[in-house]
């Protein structure tokens, strides 16, 4: 016979005169997503379950049914709380106050805090559907790359630059921070693809920098790019050659 993890029971407390346990603290869509954030955490994302989220909750599944669908929307809505939560972060700018460089730092030491918060659930970020096909992970957020491109272009960018600086940056940062959160025991997983060639609308109205550099943003370099990445680690490995050089005998 299975044994199965006792659930509180509401019609017992209300005979007894206790509040029943979803009385105790009210459920809404943000504790639930909260809650399912914080015990990913301890599980990861295949012990997630909507029964096992709802005994930590001390309510039935179905309870949460009424603010979340299912365990997909409930996974996609984990990824939004992650990415919504760097604008609590106070060092991460929602446009460039000191130079462009400035900027991207902290924007990429943001996205990193988010990682190494939520070890468990960061590759979420990456292997979610995005709001758009063509957004790239870490920054799979209309707003934060509005954010990120209209800052650039504040700066002096061409819409070229720009658009080119977001595919390396994200690239950067995706390769980084998931070797960063496997190392610490997280389970990266098969990632999706980023644009599966559907052509679906998106609404982009509160977006306009977005928008207009659509087109850009859809197309595929993922060979030049990583052409371009190579040159640059080894330009930087052929730096580090001749600074190092006389750090040690030679092997």
């Amino acid at each position: 016979m299975t044994d199965h993890p006792e659930v509180p029971d509401a019609d017992a407390a209300r005979v007894a005169g206790e509040a029943a346990p979803s009385e105790r603290v009210p459920l809404d869509r943000e504790r639930i997503v909260s809650e399912a954030l914080g015990f990913l955490e301890e599980v990861g994302p295949a012990g997630l379950t909507m029964r096992r989220l709802g005994q930590r909750l001390g309510v039935e599944a179905m309870s949460l049914y009424r603010y979340v669908p299912g365990k997909e929307d409930l996974l996609d809505a984990i990824v939004e709380h992650l990415i919504a939560g760097m604008y609590a972060d106070e060092e991460v700018l929602d446009a460039p106050r000191d130079g462009w460089q400035d900027f991207l730092q902290r924007l990429a030491h943001g996205v990193r805090r988010v990682a190494l918060s939520h070890v468990q659930a960061f590759p979420l970020v990456a292997s979610r559907p995005p709001e758009a096909p063509w957004l790239r992970p870490p920054l799979r957020s209309l707003d934060w790359v509005e954010t990120f491109l209209s800052g650039l272009v504040s700066e002096g960018f061409s819409q070229a630059a720009a658009v080119g600086a977001y595919r390396a940056f994200t690239s950067f940062l995706l390769g980084s921070l998931l070797l960063e959160v496997a190392s610490h025991g997280a389970d990266v997983g098969p990632l999706d693809v980023l644009d599966d060639g559907s052509d679906e609308q998106v609404a982009l109205e509160d977006h306009p920098t977005v928008a207009r550099m659509k087109d850009d943003l859809r197309q595929d370099r993922s060979a030049s790019e990583f052409e371009e990445a190579l040159e640059s680690l080894l330009d930087r490995i052929a730096l580090m050659k001749v600074e190092l050089a006389d750090d040690g005998p030679d092997v």
